[in-house]
């Protein structure tokens, strides 16, 4: 089996356990999407989405979250891990985001990555789910399931991303990326699946040997 037979096979598979494929974290627009992204590093998204109603009833524009002290968005965040580093930057990019954007979250990756906090992976989420840009976003989930499905010799998340990018077909990328978390999460864990065991890995690592 080659590796492009591997992710043929691991879209099909994908696609027939997840036709769906709802965005985990809770948001309304692109600027809560973004702080909800940038609140997940190190942290679940169902934490996150425990945490986010609070943060967004005090403020939920940027123009709002410039008002708020630093300090009370560190309250609300604690829970999230990281909350000295994350309320700073969510104050400040909301700044950058009224002085330089008027406001609005950019449709621009570089631009996107320029803001605090946020890295290429978060400018990845928020171009594919807020604005159905083609990217491919690498989490743990997806870095550790493309080594164990044989797709990457998984030596960092960026040679990941571009590993899958030449083997999925594009038009799938924001899509595709949701499914092998899910995947993941409920049946090839960390712990939960030898490599071989979920339907997935038996497949493309046993079964056609």
């Amino acid at each position: 089996m080659t590796k492009q037979q591997r992710a043929d096979y691991i879209v099909e598979k994908l696609e027939e356990l997840y036709p769906e494929t709802p965005i985990p974290l809770d948001h309304t627009d692109p600027y809560t999407l973004l702080i909800a992204v940038l609140l997940s590093a190190q942290c679940t998204d169902a934490r996150v989405n425990t945490v986010t109603p609070a943060l967004f009833e005090l403020a939920s524009t940027p123009e709002a979250m410039v008002k708020v002290p630093v300090a009370d968005i560190k309250a609300i965040i604690r829970p999230c891990g990281l909350s000295p580093r994350k309320s700073q930057a969510i104050s400040d990019l909301s700044k950058i985001l009224i002085e330089k954007h008027g406001g609005q979250v950019p449709k621009d990756f570089a631009a996107l990555e320029e803001l605090p906090g946020v890295g290429h992976k978060t400018a990845s989420v928020v171009m594919a789910q807020a604005f159905g840009v083609a990217a491919f976003p690498v989490d743990t989930h997806i870095h550790r399931l493309a080594k164990r499905w044989r797709l990457c010799p998984g030596k960092n998340v960026t040679e990941t991303e571009r590993y899958c990018k030449r083997l999925f077909p594009k038009e799938k990328w924001n899509k595709l990326h949701l499914q092998i978390i899910f995947c993941g999460r409920e049946h090839c864990s960390a712990r939960g699946c030898d490599g071989l065991s979920c339907i997935i890995c038996h497949h493309v690592n046993v079964a056609n040997r």
